[in-house]
């Protein structure tokens, strides 16, 4: 109870933002890719990347949604985005967006592992009928395996943008998780694909459960590679954007207690942009860009190891 009720306080009734937006340094130079870029809190990132002069790929399934956004962003910056196909739920056709990065750019400075694209609500609360191309469940399949296949994917390009930097500044991962994080007990291994293992939890349960794995994944990133990159991840908060606008019953009450999409933004750019982020290898940070705890149990050694595991195996596969 007393968890529930700091995620509560934590996600609802945060302090006034000490960081803001026209704290991002000049981003003259920077390579930066955000997934699901094309609304909401994606949307909003990309905006104020781009009106502070860094070179941004926006991620995104649905091509016209994509270039609808951009144009808006054009009209609102002055810069123009560039578009990147991205189906975070097949696994092929992460590699091959990985591959078009690739042959465009050598190095990658910030990666923002955001969201699925609307076409998928956020991949919030869907039914739970709806699987990956590979069957895997769709909450799982996009928050956490096609985002932790496209950083490994990149990770050439991350690396690079470090060895290349004259200040020795590293490269940067930053992963959307959510307050939903702290009310699951951790990962049912045997729910993750579609089968009998599924049918026990709820789309809700299972929300959560990928939520909890963006924080695992993006720790073991940094005890990996920590020498390279600075991997973070986040809650960004109760934000007014459509992912909760249709969510059924007592849910859509939740919206009622929400914060406009642009505060939705402020700890991402945070810790994707902020000199005095640069050192969070492995944090977690809550609304509005404060360092925070997420849920204990994904700081377990072993739990990042096992899904570190189990994510290179399944992948493998495809």
């Amino acid at each position: 109870m007393g968890a529930t009720l700091s995620a509560f306080l934590q996600q609802s009734l945060p302090p006034k933002p000490t960081w803001g937006v026209d704290d991002i340094p000049d981003l003259t130079g920077k390579v930066i890719l955000v997934t699901g870029g094309n609304t909401g809190i994606g949307k909003e990132t990309v905006k104020h990347l781009l009106a502070h002069n860094a070179k941004v790929y926006l991620a995104a399934r649905s091509a016209q949604r994509a270039n609808e956004a951009i144009a808006e962003l054009k009209n609102e910056t002055g810069k123009e985005a560039i578009f990147l196909q991205l189906d975070l739920s097949d696994i092929p056709a992460v590699r091959k967006s990985a591959q078009e990065f690739l042959s465009k750019e050598s190095q990658l400075h910030v990666l923002i592992n955001n969201a699925g694209d609307v076409d998928h609500s956020g991949v919030m609360m869907l039914p739970k009928e709806q699987v990956t191309v590979q069957k895997y469940d769709m909450q799982f399949g996009t928050n956490v395996i096609g985002h932790w296949l496209l950083t490994e994917l990149l990770l050439p390009a991350l690396f690079a943008a470090t060895d290349a930097s004259p200040s020795h500044e590293k490269a940067r991962v930053v992963t959307v998780s959510s307050v939903v994080n702290y009310l699951t007990k951790g990962l049912d291994f045997d729910a993750l694909a579609d089968g009998p293992g599924r049918t026990q939890y709820n789309e809700l349960d299972l929300y959560k459960k990928s939520k909890f794995g963006n924080v695992v994944v993006a720790r073991e990133l940094a005890r990996r590679y920590g020498d390279k990159i600075v991997s973070t991840s986040l809650n960004p908060g109760n934000i007014r954007t459509d992912l909760l606008r249709h969510q059924p019953g007592w849910r859509s009450i939740v919206y009622c207690l929400t914060y406009p999409v642009s505060y939705g933004a402020l700890t991402q750019l945070y810790c994707a942009t902020a000199p005095s982020a640069a050192d969070a290898n492995g944090k977690f940070f809550i609304p509005w860009a404060r360092l925070g705890e997420p849920n204990k149990a994904a700081l377990e050694p072993q739990v990042g190891v096992r899904l570190w595991s189990w994510l290179e195996n399944e992948t493998k596969k495809h």
